[in-house]
């Protein structure tokens, strides 16, 4: 590593004296340093600082202009935070004031001329080398702070993708596409950014919004899947699917789940308060309010067992027929005015485009078709 430091460091000098600046820059040659910067007029030391991004400065402090001092007052400035760029003071001023004043103002070392060559050599040596083990250690720290990066965004992934599974697990009993879920997540995206919620916000509402139906897990098959009209006692254990929703998704710590949680409990709340719970207008949160209209909006437009799909504006049209009833009327507006502008309609072909990179299997219209209740 010696020889590495000795080839490779830059050397900034600055002296007022061209003899003082020759001796150094013999000496240092003769060691083996190749990269070396000499100035005699003190005030191109900032000017020439960042351009030439020394590894070590060997700086006078007797100088007319701007003085040693004053340019270690300066140099503080243009060094950045974390970086390590030693000065060693070379100075004929031996006093014990000067070499304090050096000291507090950030120098490294300090030597007395005349200078002593294997002296000033080991002190030189013993700072660049500083220098290049306190880099060492930075590029080590952002090696593992990387590390630690990746592995967090690993996880992160992770747990995104759990919890997508976990939509299409309580999707798959009555969706073999899984498709509803997506839509509904990209949808209500579509709907919050249109809100202008902040870019977070949407994407947390992206994907928290498929999880909604998550209580279906709980809804015996006899009833799920009944292709037929329910009873009301059957329409009871349906209703049920919000709270045990809530019950899967209640007490976690992270703010995906606590919102699905929330979306789970209330996507069927009505802004009239005739829905499950009975939360009327602004009581319901507004990721469920956003939730019911999507939801209702896809089961319209796609296939059921117990119906065809309609068109989009069948569904426009019962959605807007529900508007202060059923939906809060601002969400229906903007809504409506989405899908005018095609927004959703671009949504759907691209999961379509998606679906049918799938299984056929999985992504073919009679497994669309297969039953599915809300």
């Amino acid at each position: 590593m010696r020889k590495e430091i000795i080839q490779n460091s830059r050397i900034l000098i600055v002296d007022d004296r061209p003899e003082n600046v020759l001796l150094l820059e013999r000496m240092l040659s003769d060691a083996g340093y190749r990269y070396l910067r000499s100035l005699t007029d003190s005030r191109r030391v900032l000017a020439e600082f960042p351009e030439f991004d020394p590894d070590l400065v060997i700086l006078d402090l007797q100088m007319p202009h701007v003085s040693g001092f004053d340019l270690l007052r300066q140099l503080r400035s243009r060094v950045a935070d974390g970086d390590f760029v030693p000065v060693l003071v070379v100075t004929a001023d031996n006093t014990r004031k000067a070499k304090q004043e050096a000291l507090s103002l950030n120098a490294k070392d300090l030597i007395t001329k005349p200078l002593d060559r294997a002296e000033t050599l080991l002190r030189i040596y013993n700072l660049l080398e500083t220098r290049w083990l306190n880099h060492q250690l930075r590029n080590q720290n952002q090696i593992l702070e990387e590390k630690v990066r990746e592995r967090t965004r690993q996880l992160e992934e992770a747990q995104l993708e759990i919890l997508e599974r976990l939509a299409r697990a309580a999707e798959y009993r009555d969706d073999c596409t899984g498709q509803h879920t997506q839509r509904v997540g990209a949808m209500a995206a579509a709907l919050a950014h249109r809100l202008e919620f902040p870019p977070d916000q949407v994407e947390l509402i992206r994907r928290a919004a498929p999880l909604h139906d998550i209580g279906k897990i709980g809804i015996p098959d006899h009833v799920l899947l009944k292709p037929s009209k329910l009873t009301p006692e059957e329409y009871g254990h349906i209703k049920t699917h919000t709270d045990i929703g809530r019950i899967i998704l209640s007490g976690s710590r992270f703010p995906i789940l606590q919102l699905a949680e929330k979306i789970a409990l209330y996507h069927h709340e009505r802004w009239d308060g005739a829905g499950y719970y009975q939360l009327k207008g602004p009581a319901i949160p507004i990721e469920a309010r956003i939730v019911s209209i999507v939801d209702v909006f896809d089961v319209i437009t796609h296939a059921r067992p117990y119906k065809e799909a309609d068109s989009p504006e069948t569904a426009l049209a019962a959605i807007r027929g529900e508007r202060s009833k059923q939906f809060d009327p601002e969400l229906v507006d903007i809504f409506c005015d989405l899908q005018a502008q095609a927004d959703l309609l671009r949504l759907e072909n691209v999961l379509e485009q998606a679906s049918a990179s799938m299984p056929a299997e999985v992504a073919s219209p009679e497994a669309a078709a297969d039953a599915r209740r809300r």
